[in-house]
């Protein structure tokens, strides 16, 4: 992989990491169509730039989540169980649902680690739950009540998004397009699902994608793909300059506009890859095919 085509990766990542059409798909497909399979450790490292357009934008609600929690916990609201769980305190609340949705993807991440790396990586599922997912987005937010809010969510509802968000472990589905999905099922507005979607994806991703990086660092001069060092750091900023264009546009869109637009994106790509699967043109476990 080339200087450019890194940064072309880095684009890539920016504008479908926040969006529910799988930023993990679309760098998987266009790899195998490139023939350039970018490696754990150049993809990792620039999720870090995505990440950290989340951090940025919602810095705000970041810090007045993570005082509001922590007061919370050491008693300052009360020594009792409820207070110290967040009750009457809706950022804190929000602070221990983040943590209840994050539970099942990590859970998920340690106990299906081997299969989402190989198995789940099969194009034909890939192209399956696009699909499926567009549909389900597709449904629901068409069908579902746009009731509530962020302030009106419970621990079960958070375990609910968590289980969205889990479930992006199948390249394709989309971690936002997962929680969004679970979020419009369940009648929250456009905006909420989508606001909840980045604030779960914080600790997950932020804290995956420094963990693959630290385990990949040693690693990375020998994956047959790796760019070097200055094209990754230039694709990592660029993921974070698109990404956090994209945030900003995103929450614009759809305060006016629904997702279907996105459900019937995701179905096309499915169909592509597809045809070009079915054509030879590339292989469901590698790249073009020789």
């Amino acid at each position: 992989m080339n200087f450019f085509e890194a940064i072309f990766f880095g684009i890539i990542q920016g504008l479908t990491e926040f969006l529910p059409v799988s930023s993990s798909a679309h760098i998987r497909i266009i790899g195998a169509v490139l023939g350039d399979d970018p490696g754990a450790a150049f993809t990792a490292i620039i999720q870090i730039g995505t990440e950290a357009a989340v951090l940025l934008y919602f810095r705000h609600d970041i810090a007045r989540i993570l005082s509001h929690w922590y007061r919370c916990l050491i008693g300052t609201n009360g020594t009792d169980m409820h207070s110290r769980f967040g009750a009457g305190d809706k950022d804190a609340s929000m602070g221990w649902y983040i943590i209840v949705g994050t539970m099942p993807i990590v859970i998920a991440g340690v106990l299906f680690q081997k299969r989402i790396e190989t198995s789940l990586r099969n194009l034909w599922v890939t192209v399956s739950v696009l699909i499926i997912f567009g549909l389900l987005l597709w449904y629901f937010d068409a069908k579902s009540k746009q009731i509530k809010k962020l302030d009106d969510m419970n621990m079960k509802e958070a375990a609910l998004f968590g289980v969205g968000q889990m479930l992006a472990l199948i390249p394709g589905v989309s971690r936002s397009g997962g929680t969004i999905t679970f979020g419009r099922a369940m009648g929250y507005t456009r905006e909420a699902a989508a606001r909840v979607s980045f604030l779960m994806a914080i600790p997950a991703v932020f804290g995956a994608a420094v963990l693959e990086t630290i385990k990949a660092i040693g690693d990375a001069s020998s994956e047959p793909g790796f760019p070097g060092w200055g094209a990754t750091i230039c694709a990592t900023i660029v993921s974070f300059i698109v990404g956090y264009m994209v945030i900003i546009a995103f929450l614009k869109i759809i305060s006016t506009f629904s997702y279907k637009g996105f459900a019937i994106y995701r179905i096309v790509v499915a169909v592509i890859v597809a045809i070009l699967l079915i054509a030879g043109v590339i292989l469901p476990l590698a790249g073009p095919q020789s």
